[in-house]
C-alpha cells in the first residue's frame, strides 16, 4: 500500500467513526487540512519531474474526490440524526423550565443533572478553516505573518514609497514605536507575500490568512478590524488567465453554483494590471439593497498581476518571473455565505446568533 492509499484509509477510518458534526468536522481537517498527509504529498508534486507530477497529482486528484464523497455523505447521515434529535427535544419537557430558572451550568442545574452547554468555532474561524482547506486541495500552501508590521513592509516594498498618494487608501492605526509612523498594525495581509519572496526563491504557491486593520467606520460591509486572505503565485509564464481560473475555481468550491462573479478594472499600486473581485449580492441576488449600496455586487477582495517594482524590491527577476497576488476578505465570505445583511452582526455576543452556526 503506497502513501496515498494509506492516506486515503486513514480518511476513510476517521470520517467513518466521526458520529457528531464537530467530529466530522476535526476528521476533515485531519484527511484534508493544511497539515495532513494529503496536503504533505500535494505540496511535494512541484520536486516532482513532468510525467511523474501529472501521474502523482492525477491519483491525488482521485483520493481527495474519494474522501470527500465520503464525507458528503456522512455529513447527510449526521444531519439526518440531528433532525431526529431535534424533533424529540421539541417535546414539552417540564425540565427545560427548571433549567431555565436553575442557570445555565449553575449549582441546582448541575444537581439536577442538566447538560452544560458548549462552545464551538466562531463562524469567522471556520469560514477561514474551510477557504484553507479549499486552496491547499488546490496545491497552496499557507503562511502566516506578524500583525504589527514596520512601514517598508506594509508600503515601501509593496511599491508605495513616503507620501506616495496610495498611502489614503489605508487609513493607518500607527503604534508608538520607533520613528514615528514607522511601525503600524498591519493594513492589509500583503507585507507576508514581501516575506515570503525575500525568504525563498519562486516558485511560490501560498496563502495568508489573518486579520488586518485599519480606522474604516463599520457600516453593513467594512470593520476596522478585518480578516482577509492574500494570495501569492510567483512562477514563470504566469498570466492574468490564470488569476482569473483560480478565483473561478475558488468561488465554484465555496459558494457551489447559481453565484456569479467578475472581475472589475481598478487600481493597486502593487499590481498592474489590477481588478476588484465582486460577487452577486447575498441579500438581495442582485437586484439591488442596502447591503451592495444598489449596486447588485458586493466587493469581496482586490487582485492582480504583481508589479515588477515590487519583485525589484525583494529580489526577484522580473524578466524571468510573473506572479498574480489577490486580497479576499474572509468576513465578507462568511456573510455572503450565510446570507447575513450586516457584516458588525459577526460582532454580537448574541448566543442565539452564534449558535445558528
Amino acid at each position: 500500500m503506497n502513501a496515498i492509499e494509506q492516506a486515503v484509509e486513514r480518511g476513510r477510518a476517521l470520517i467513518g467513526a466521526a458520529t457528531t458534526p464537530a467530529e466530522l468536522q476535526a476528521a476533515h481537517s485531519e484527511a484534508f487540512g493544511r497539515r495532513s498527509a494529503l496536503a504533505a504529498m500535494t505540496a511535494a508534486l512541484r520536486d516532482l519531474g513532468p510525467e511523474e507530477r501529472r501521474e502523482r497529482g492525477r491519483e491525488l486528484q482521485e483520493a481527495r474526490a474519494e474522501l470527500t464523497d465520503l464525507y458528503t455523505a456522512r455529513a447527510a447521515e449526521l444531519e439526518q440524526a440531528a433532525a431526529l434529535d431535534r424533533a424529540r427535544a421539541e417535546r414539552l419537557d417540564l425540565t427545560e423550565q427548571v433549567w431555565s430558572m436553575a442557570g445555565a451550568g449553575g449549582p441546582l442545574a448541575r444537581s439536577l443533572g442538566a447538560p452544560v452547554p458548549a462552545g464551538h468555532l466562531h463562524l469567522v474561524t471556520q469560514v477561514r478553516q474551510e477557504v484553507e482547506d479549499i486552496f491547499i486541495a488546490m496545491g497552496f500552501e499557507v503562511a502566516e505573518g506578524p500583525e504589527v508590521e514596520d512601514d517598508w513592509h506594509n508600503f515601501e516594498a509593496l511599491n508605495m514609497p513616503l507620501h506616495h498618494p496610495a498611502r489614503g487608501m489605508f487609513d493607518t492605526f500607527y503604534l508608538r514605536a520607533g520613528e514615528p509612523e514607522s511601525v503600524l498594525l498591519r493594513t492589509h495581509t500583503s507585507p507576508v507575500q514581501v516575506r515570503l519572496m525575500e525568504s525563498r526563491r519562486p516558485p511560490i504557491y501560498a496563502v495568508a490568512p489573518g486579520r488586518c486593520f485599519r480606522r474604516d467606520t463599520p457600516d453593513a460591509t467594512h470593520l476596522p478590524v478585518f480578516h482577509q486572505l492574500e494570495a501569492l503565485v510567483v512562477d514563470e509564464g504566469i498570466s492574468m488567465s490564470h488569476l482569473a481560473g483560480a478565483l473561478d475555481a475558488f468561488t465554484d468550491a465555496f459558494f457551489g453554483p447559481g453565484r456569479r462573479a467578475r472581475l472589475r478594472p481598478s487600481f493597486f499600486p502593487f499590481t498592474e494590471p489590477s481588478a476588484e473581485f465582486d460577487v452577486t449580492c447575498w441579500v438581495c441576488g442582485g437586484a439591488g439593497c442596502r447591503t451592495c449600496a444598489g449596486s447588485g455586487w458586493v466587493e469581496l477582495g482586490g487582485c492582480g498581476m504583481v508589479d515588477p517594482a515590487v519583485f525589484s524590491a525583494v529580489g526577484v527577476d522580473p524578466e524571468r518571473y510573473t506572479g498574480f497576488a489577490w486580497g479576499l476578505g474572509i468576513d465578507r465570505l462568511a456573510a455572503a455565505r450565510t446570507n447575513l445583511g450586516d457584516i458588525r452582526d459577526l460582532l454580537d455576543n448574541d448566543v442565539r446568533f452564534l449558535t445558528q452556526f
